[in-house]
């Protein structure tokens, strides 16, 4: 299961509405405990800097990455994993999500964004055994 606090969601499914028709994207920083939930302590967003078509693409900006991760150091929280929207799309990871999947232990959150309108928000992890992403609980 993964826990996104309520005002975090909120700005993820708000950034999901800003960038519409394009796609948004950002970091989820926070803290995997031993059973394999993950609770989210922080959202980093970033400019989706992909050169492909923004509307079903998404890159989150490497400088931010970095920084997060020098940042975060060898502290207790860490990358968990990131968001993106997918406009006017469902909430489920596209054939492109499938070629971007270099975290395996990452969670992807995704929003689906109807006529500029954040709607259903889902979880998954890419479960590299099989090569396709599985859905995860997710709890605010």
């Amino acid at each position: 299961m993964i826990h996104i606090p309520g005002p975090l969601l909120a700005q993820i499914t708000g950034a999901a509405e800003a960038a519409y028709p394009k796609e948004c994207c950002g970091l989820l920083t926070g803290r995997e405990s031993d059973g394999g939930d993950v609770l989210v302590t922080r959202v980093a967003a970033s400019p989706n800097v992909t050169e492909a078509d923004a509307r079903d693409s998404f890159l989150v900006d490497a400088k931010i990455q970095f920084d997060l991760m020098r940042e975060l150091g060898d502290g207790p929280e860490r990358i968990v994993g990131h968001y993106h929207s997918h406009p006017d799309h469902p909430a489920q990871p596209s054939d492109r999500d499938r070629q971007s999947a270099f975290y395996p232990d990452h969670v992807w959150v995704i929003v689906g964004v109807d006529a500029g309108r954040a709607g259903t928000v889902a979880a998954y992890r890419f479960d590299g055994t099989d090569g396709d992403f599985q859905n995860i609980p997710l709890a605010s």
